[in-house]
């Protein structure tokens, strides 16, 4: 059936089409009441509503109106009503989707024009604090999968009358709310329009999370790192739009999207600005020195213990000869299989109930890694070297960031099997010219080290303390 677009004035031919619309489903609901002499129906969907405003503030004010004949939408909507947001609609597409969003259709026989009262009252999610990104010092909540709540928690946070929020839907079948906000006068206006443009021209058929708009707002770029910054913190998001960056929340999810994002910001962390520049700077040294460690400790050491033992000093080369001696792999396979299972652990951990997740991956990372140096199938250097790499990955604030390291280092170790310590040089070489052809938004992902800014490295790697940094004048 199509989908008619406008209202016919036959009150019993717009319930029997909305419904066969609808499927008769068990949770729509058509009720049919009498106010001021004139009959007219309420639809709505069973726990998308609030039923006690919709008892509240509609139906029972529609059943006290009995001594007139003139009711008009108008007249329900500015005075007899008890409702706040409101609108007319002529066509059944916009009315069904207001219905499907949590809105309640309101419709008055011999009218060809309807009323959309907006009446959400699905359950929410109470605000808690992070799960991704902890802190120890700084705010302590996150982000809901409530999309209202989330853009007024950066707004709590901006108090900015240049804070602009646009919202659509995206999704042929889910309809999903997007909102986009920035800071007019900071951010770029040519990148707000192309990302707004690029939004409602975005054809897909659904938008369950934001990892969807992230794929489809790819410039065609071939890469495993991320291209756009993706956090549930509040204070994360606001500080990207005071920065001049864009922020897209998705309906649904309790994550939001800053873009452009540079290689730097996933290895920044809220806490930062929360403690003493020196202790922050400090620990963005760490980051990058376990960022180094999670990518290539493991193919260091295929690559020295394999083609350049000359360079291992000699009583530690010694060390090492005595602890390899019974093991029947070479340090490649050696390393893989250690790397396989404990991703295997991490992934084990995580999906295990919380209960239990932490335990299986500390003990079996323990119980699994005593017992094969006793079987001697890896060294006990091995081990070492994979729990060192292992813990460095933690370091990295950006879960989605850590991913695509993970996928390197293994990478990284077939190079080094292969080609040892020159391998490695030349992929890592190929990695940073990589990186340097990737954009966000339009902006070098190295930015602010390959295209250098000298006036904007007081807060890369180093951060400096407040009083030093330009304040913006626009």
């Amino acid at each position: 059936m199509k989908l008619h677009t406008k209202f016919s004035r036959q009150l019993c031919r717009n319930i029997e089409l909305i419904c066969d619309f609808m499927g008769n489903s068990s949770d729509f609901v058509v009720r049919e009441i009498t106010t001021g002499h004139k009959h007219a129906a309420l639809f709505y969907l069973d726990g998308m509503t609030d039923m006690q405003k919709v008892q509240d503030n509609v139906i029972r004010p529609l059943h006290d109106r009995v001594s007139s004949d003139e009711i008009t939408l108008p007249l329900l909507k500015n005075a007899i009503l008890d409702i706040g947001e409101a609108s007319f609609t002529q066509n059944f597409e916009d009315a069904l989707e207001q219905i499907l969003s949590g809105g309640l259709l309101l419709l008055l026989d011999d009218m060809d024009e309807g009323l959309v009262i907006s009446l959400p009252g699905w359950e929410e999610r109470s605000i808690s604090d992070s799960k991704t990104q902890p802190v120890v010092r700084g705010p302590q909540e996150a982000f809901t999968e409530t999309l209202r709540t989330n853009t007024t928690m950066v707004r709590r946070r901006v108090k900015d009358t240049r804070v602009r929020l646009t919202t659509m839907k995206v999704g042929e079948k889910t309809r999903t709310d997007i909102s986009v906000m920035y800071l007019h006068g900071v951010a770029d206006p040519k990148k707000v329009q192309d990302m707004i443009s690029k939004l409602k021209n975005m054809h897909v058929e659904g938008v369950l999370e934001s990892e969807y708009l992230e794929e489809c707002l790819h410039d065609k770029q071939l890469t495993i790192f991320p291209l756009f910054y993706n956090s549930d913190r509040p204070d994360s998001i606001a500080a990207g739009i005071m920065e001049g960056k864009i922020a897209i929340f998705v309906d649904g999810s309790p994550f939001a999207i800053l873009a452009p994002a540079v290689f730097a910001d996933f290895l920044q962390s809220a806490e930062d600005y929360y403690q003493s520049f020196v202790y922050s700077s400090i620990i963005r040294i760490l980051r990058y020195i376990c960022l180094a460690i999670c990518m290539l400790a493991p193919a260091i050491y295929v690559a020295l213990t394999t083609f350049h033992q000359d360079m291992i000093p000699t009583v530690l080369l010694l060390s090492l000869s005595a602890q390899r001696e019974g093991v029947p792999f070479p340090a490649f396979v050696e390393a893989m299989i250690m790397e396989v299972v404990f991703e295997i652990l991490r992934e084990a951990g995580l999906r295990m109930p919380r209960t239990v997740g932490q335990a299986v991956s500390i003990v079996g990372s323990i119980v699994i890694g005593q017992a094969a140096v006793e079987a001697n199938i890896v060294s006990a250097v091995m081990v070492i070297v994979v729990a060192i790499t292992a813990i460095s990955s933690f370091v990295i604030p950006s879960y989605t960031f850590a991913i695509p390291i993970r996928i390197l280092r293994f990478a990284f170790i077939g190079i080094a099997a292969m080609f040892g310590v020159y391998g490695l040089t030349v992929g890592i070489l190929m990695l940073f010219v990589h990186l340097n052809g990737l954009h966000s938004f339009g902006v070098p992902y190295l930015s602010p080290f390959a295209n250098y800014k000298s006036s904007e490295q007081r807060d890369a790697i180093l951060r400096f303390p407040y009083r030093t940094k330009k304040h913006r004048k626009n």
